[in-house]
């Protein structure tokens, strides 16, 4: 069996790639860094390093990288004889791999089982952007090549910190993992991915998981980097922090209680867990890394705006949701151009402008003006 990755980092290696290997399957890592690709290539093996509680070391082998760059024929030629491709490049950069996968599914012999396509990003439903990304490319040859794929949406979850220096290949990450997968795109052929769980609704699974995972972790290192702390356990330290990232996953919670049928006991147990996770102090994370792209988790369904315009709707509180994005609008990192940019247009956009823009919120949704009135605190900082 044989398993295409795109996206060698380390999320590429130390969750998706590891758990693939424990499948059985030959890994293929596609990646656009020269440096990156020749160092995997250099390497017989690389050791995932789980730090805290019940953490072991797990040794990877059986793979080797390709330039998607300079080796796009034999990337092509490796996708159409793979079983599996998955991705973990971040939502924005499917758009570059569906034309890899629509001229390797050309290519794929159409007696063989279908290839399992699954894109394992911070985003919901990341299978179906790729999927009809795929599609478009295809045009009229769709038709044709439909039945030689199947999508599946997954959502994953493990923390992968920035990388301690001199570590190679070698990935440091947390002993906890997540990976749920939609069950019916299969059949009675699943992937073999030891340790993942195959749902057959996987919409809870996926907003449980950006609703507290990725809206926890921001709300932390916004409000730590507002105080002036650099590393996100010592964030959670801070009782005022914690108190503030609580109040706000309880918000969300709320949301998916109303939403999904969710148990709130249950829930509890979940935030209780991400919460230990993050004051996890092996973990060497700042809220410099786990903050940037504040634009992108402004954005209309991500993190924050997501659950927040839904509560909203629903006439639930969102007042700790609001806090957190007010947080946010005061990320300032001279080395993330999105944090850059966004200051950039704080200054120059009124009030009502950013937040429509940022947002993508109508004026007259019920969370517009809360947003709203954050942003124009802000901006009256920048003034003073």
């Amino acid at each position: 069996m044989k398993a295409v990755h795109f996206g060698a980092g380390n999320i590429g290696r130390g969750f998706v790639g590891l758990l693939l290997h424990e499948g059985g399957y030959e890994l293929v890592f596609s990646d656009v860094a020269a440096p990156l690709v020749d160092a995997i290539n250099g390497a017989s093996s690389y050791t995932v390093h789980e730090v805290g509680e019940d953490g072991q070391d797990q040794v990877v082998t059986g793979f080797r990288a390709i330039n998607s760059v300079t080796q796009t024929a034999e990337l092509i030629d490796e996708i159409a004889g793979a079983n599996v491709v998955t991705t973990a490049v971040g939502p924005t950069i499917l758009r570059f791999v569906a034309p890899h996968l629509v001229a390797a599914l050309a290519l794929r012999d159409p007696s063989s089982p279908p290839l399992q396509i699954m894109a394992c990003e911070n985003a919901i439903n990341a299978t179906d952007l790729l999927r009809d990304e795929i599609r478009d490319l295809a045009g009229d040859a769709w038709d044709g090549l439909a039945s030689r794929a199947v999508f599946a949406n997954t959502a994953v979850d493990r923390i992968v910190p920035g990388q301690p220096a001199g570590a190679g290949i070698d990935v440091t990450v947390e002993p906890f993992f997540e990976w749920a997968i939609e069950r019916p795109p299969f059949g009675d052929n699943p992937p073999n991915i030891p340790g993942a769980h195959f749902v057959d609704d996987l919409a809870p699974y996926i907003e449980r998981k950006l609703f507290t995972v990725n809206t926890g972790h921001a709300t932390t290192a916004y409000l730590g980097a507002q105080a002036g702390i650099e590393k996100i356990s010592d964030a959670l330290a801070d009782d005022a922090i914690a108190s503030r990232v609580a109040a706000t996953l309880e918000e969300t919670s709320a949301l998916l209680v109303v939403k999904h049928g969710l148990d709130p006991v249950e829930l509890a147990d979940y935030r209780a867990t991400i919460l230990r996770r993050f004051r996890n102090p092996a973990l060497p994370d700042t809220v410099w890394r786990v903050g940037r792209q504040p634009l992108r988790k402004l954005s209309r369904h991500e993190r924050f705006v997501s659950p927040a315009a839904e509560a909203a709707e629903a006439g639930l509180s969102t007042t700790a949701l609001v806090g957190a994005m007010g947080a946010c609008l005061r990320f300032e990192d001279e080395e993330d151009a999105q944090s850059v940019d966004m200051q950039r247009m704080i200054r120059e956009l009124d009030s009502s402008d950013f937040t429509a823009e940022v947002t993508g919120l109508e004026p007259e949704h019920p969370l517009f003006a809360s947003i709203q009135s954050v942003v124009a605190e802000r901006q009256a900082e920048l003034r003073s």
